[in-house]
């Protein structure tokens, strides 16, 4: 058994068909026209005449999508230019200004008089509503339950994490413009700013997700952006117990602590469920018992009724009104 074997064993991949070549075969010379009989140079004629139709098929496709990603920026333009305000007007409700957006973008389609299929028709549709009210391709992401984070490392390299694994996506912004403004559109709805000044910062999402911008000089490749999201449900010591995370032995340990008031410090790198422990051991405290939590960006769930919530504030635009942790955690005492 080579090495590759042997890791594709540890994976728990499968091994590679008949017909499907092994590594080394990779570098073994393939045999050539001059090299066969006539019979064989005709099979080969054959062979690089269906190589060249494979080649031909996804250069089509690729026209295709080309020409839909021309007609959705035409769309997405000429909504803007009609609904001007409107996009941003808060006396209109969420699902009231979807289906304004809606019926008004059907109009707009219609107006283009180019042929497309249902299916084409509905995902130029999602995909508009996504661009003009919601984040752009990454949308669907968010609305994916099974996803907890979403990183842009720029505009064409888009990777998530479903299930604790990094996986690469092949969805992608059509710019650095088109990232960018969908950044500018999460920041604004929650009171900040982001440009040349100030080009980094953190919020959180309606649903509290947290969300973290960088764009340049700071950010050399383009805008970055990365969003954790919220969980719906905390996850309770007894899931924590049956995952493995913990032993019930130090579940009890750790009860036995938060009641005995003593100092618990939760550290760890990024992804390594800080957060989750800290919910867990928030569970432990008294109900009687007033818990104020200090953050700069709310994550924390707790399950108590008395309990005050609060979260630093930066600096705005002309240099004031920054709240930090050290005058949080004053004003508690």
């Amino acid at each position: 058994m080579n090495l590759t074997d042997r890791f594709q064993n540890l994976r728990g991949e499968p091994k590679p068909g008949p017909g499907k070549p092994q590594p080394a075969d990779v570098f073994k010379p393939k045999p050539t026209a001059a090299t066969l009989g006539k019979k064989h140079e005709e099979q080969a004629a054959g062979s690089a005449a269906s190589a060249t139709a494979a080649l031909e098929m996804p250069a089509a496709a690729s026209v295709a999508s080309e020409a839909l990603n021309a007609l959705k920026e035409r769309a997405t333009q000429t909504l803007f230019e009609r609904l001007g305000s409107r996009l941003t007007d808060s006396t209109l409700e969420d699902e009231e200004l979807h289906q304004f957006v809606r019926d008004e973008l059907k109009i707009v389609v219609d107006e283009e008089q180019v042929p497309l299929s249902g299916p084409e028709r509905q995902r130029l549709i999602r995909d508009i509503i996504d661009d003009v009210l919601g984040h752009g391709p990454i949308q669907r992401f968010l609305d994916d339950p099974s996803i907890t984070e979403v990183m842009v490392n720029r505009y064409d390299q888009v990777y998530v994490e479903r299930q604790g694994r990094i996986l690469p996506t092949d969805t992608k912004f059509s710019s650095d413009d088109a990232l960018r403004r969908v950044i500018d559109r999460i920041v604004s709805k929650v009171g900040r700013r982001i440009d040349e000044s100030s080009p980094l910062v953190d919020a959180r999402l309606a649903d509290g997700s947290r969300v973290n911008a960088i764009i340049p000089p700071l950010a050399v490749n383009g805008p970055a952006l990365t969003i954790r999201k919220f969980g719906r449900d905390a996850l309770t010591v007894h899931d924590l117990v049956s995952l493995g995370s913990l032993s019930p032995e130090m579940a009890e340990l750790l009860h036995a602590c938060v009641v005995a008031r003593m100092n618990i410090i939760v550290s760890g790198g990024t992804g390594t469920g800080k957060t989750t422990l800290l919910n867990v051991l928030s569970g432990f405290i008294p109900p009687e018992d007033r818990i104020v939590t200090i953050e700069d960006a709310v994550e924390l769930q707790l399950q108590q009724e008395h309990v005050i919530r609060l979260e630093s504030r930066p600096q705005n635009i002309e240099g004031k009104g920054e709240v930090s942790i050290r005058d949080l955690v004053r004003n508690s005492l």
